[in-house]
């Protein structure tokens, strides 16, 4: 029987509006609206947007581009770093990271369509031997939770590890979004319009929310997405899936939203996303941005196909996760084959999708 890819489709609320993008590409629409600015204006502005990029060099753990049209692995973090304006966005005072929330983007040739694979940071794996961005080498270590790494290791160590886990899918370009960033731009967006199907009543996370239409600020969709106590059974799979709906309906939101007429609201946007980055070196400037979101221009929310790393709990821990070795064999292979990922790599495993994140609508 041949297999028919079956892409997530948002729903979609209002007035028909033009193709949805996703967020790189709204970033695109406003870096495009501030080159509008009048003269020097212009200038400072364009200055002001490279100096926000924060930037890691990641040298040969990333393989360049073949071409503006080929297939493309985009590693993404999201960072729970206890520092500066994060501590108060995540709660705590230390200075210690972790990646809280961990995506694989694999964007296939012609870039009109792609796969989103989230990895669960309760997953166990095997952190191979790696160097850290100062040049400290780390031995490997076995049997460790996959967001420990990017405490250990940061950047450099992640990407390996993932490289790992993938059976050598090679990645392309990194990007890494922390709390603090997250939450300024949804401000800057305007906040996120969502319906939940079920109550959410988490006391740890300080998430309480009834069933029924809610706008949410930018902290609160921070406290949203990062809520797990809340959603399901507790674990990082029901965060996940609640995530992935949060993601879709952000999208949603700001499929309509024409920044160009509004240069104030455009600036501020630009201004929040460029600040929330830190990237690989190759995309550290506006330019190189721009253009990696051009090349994707055609890729509308629809065409994502999102799914979770194939695992299964760990016996004696329902707090842990294991990889399962042979469907995460058929997802990876799919993604390096270029083709999309067959339903019966998640079947039978504890990442197989159960509704139980599934909550959060569109409007």
């Amino acid at each position: 029987m041949t297999y028919r890819p079956r892409w997530r489709r948002i729903p979609r609320t209002g007035p028909p509006t033009r193709p949805r993008s996703t967020r790189i590409r709204l970033l695109l629409c406003a870096l495009a609206g501030v080159l509008l600015l009048a003269g020097g204006a212009a200038a400072y502005t364009w200055h002001r947007l490279n100096g926000n990029i924060s930037s890691v060099e990641l040298g040969s753990l990333l393989t360049p581009e073949a071409s503006a049209t080929s297939d493309l692995n985009i590693l993404v973090v999201g960072s729970d770093s206890r520092a500066g304006k994060n501590a108060t966005r995540a709660g705590g005072g230390d200075d210690v990271g972790r990646s809280d929330t961990t995506l694989l983007l694999h964007v296939y040739g012609g870039r009109k369509k792609a796969a989103l694979v989230s990895i669960p940071r309760d997953t166990i794996v095997d952190r191979p031997a790696c160097a850290t961005a100062s040049g400290q080498k780390l031995p490997g270590h076995e049997g460790v939770m996959f967001n420990s790494v990017y405490e250990t290791g940061g950047a450099p160590c992640t990407v390996a590890a993932v490289e790992s886990l993938s059976g050598g899918m090679r990645i392309n370009h990194y990007v890494e979004v922390d709390f603090n960033g997250f939450a300024e731009l949804m401000d800057a967006l305007g906040g996120a319009d969502i319906t939940l199907a079920k109550p959410i009543d988490d006391k740890e996370s300080g998430v309480h929310l009834q069933a029924g239409k809610h706008h949410l600020n930018g902290q609160q969709s921070l406290d949203l997405v990062r809520t797990r106590h809340g959603v399901g059974n507790g674990s990082d799979l029901g965060r996940i899936q609640l995530q992935h709906q949060f993601l879709a309906a952000l999208i949603d939101k700001t499929a309509g939203q024409n920044l160009l007429t509004d240069p104030a609201r455009l600036f501020a946007v630009a201004d929040a996303a460029t600040k929330s980055l830190t990237t690989d070196s190759s995309l550290a400037h506006v330019d190189s941005l721009a253009s990696l979101a051009y090349s994707m221009r055609g890729l509308g929310a629809g065409d994502v196909q999102m799914v979770t790393l194939p695992a299964q709990l760990e016996q004696g821990d329902q707090d842990r996760l294991v990889p399962d070795t042979a469907r995460g064999k058929t997802l990876w292979a799919a993604l390096k084959a270029d083709r999309p990922v067959p339903e019966d790599a998640l079947t039978g495993t504890a990442s197989q999708p159960n509704g139980i994140g599934q909550v959060v609508t569109p409007g």
